[in-house]
């Protein structure tokens, strides 16, 4: 067991070898780095969304049911996930744990039609909502600390995404009677 390290005076060079270390020698550490997409140095968060729409392919195998029931533990565990990996690198909200990101990418296409122009849009708003925090994101996100407050930012700008463009769905595909 890895224990946990304060990087306050340790350079981001040092915390980015830690990084490396916890993402590639831990299964929750492979997770939260989103299977290591996280590591890349530029825009780790949308290197994570990235990652993340491959397995949006798999959301329409799943019935209603199953899609909250794997979404609902796909965010309490890595809440439970990103609090570890965090402590572990002593950085409270490290840009390289992306595991929120990928939840929040699949919040945001559960109930859209798995289509790459609906990916491409719901990848290009979440990543804007993520990045911008409009509020209450931004409150939320400054407020809500720990694993939980990792996970939430993200699946709220995934809620946001997907209510924005199931509503263009709906008002733009939908038959009418």
């Amino acid at each position: 067991m890895t224990e946990d390290v304060n990087f306050s005076e340790v350079s981001e060079e040092s915390i980015m070898t830690r990084a490396r270390e916890v993402a590639l020698r831990s299964p929750d550490g492979f997770l939260a780095f989103g299977f290591g997409s996280g590591l890349l140095s530029r825009a780790p968060g949308t290197m994570g969304t990235v990652a993340a729409v491959p397995f949006a392919f798999a959301i329409p195998l799943l019935d209603g049911f199953t899609l909250v029931v794997f979404l609902t533990i796909a965010f309490l565990g890595g809440s439970w996930i990103c609090q570890r990996v965090a402590q572990r690198l002593g950085v409270e909200d490290y840009g390289g744990i992306v595991w929120d990101e990928m939840v929040g990418y699949w919040v945001a296409v559960a109930w859209l039609p798995i289509q790459w122009p609906w990916l491409l849009a719901a990848f290009v708003l979440f990543r804007f909502f993520d990045i911008v925090k409009p509020w209450p994101i931004s409150a939320i996100d400054a407020e809500i600390g720990g694993g939980f407050g990792i996970m939430l930012d993200d699946v709220l700008a995934g809620l946001y995404t997907a209510i924005l463009l199931s509503g263009a769905h709906m008002a733009f595909f939908s038959q009418g009677p």
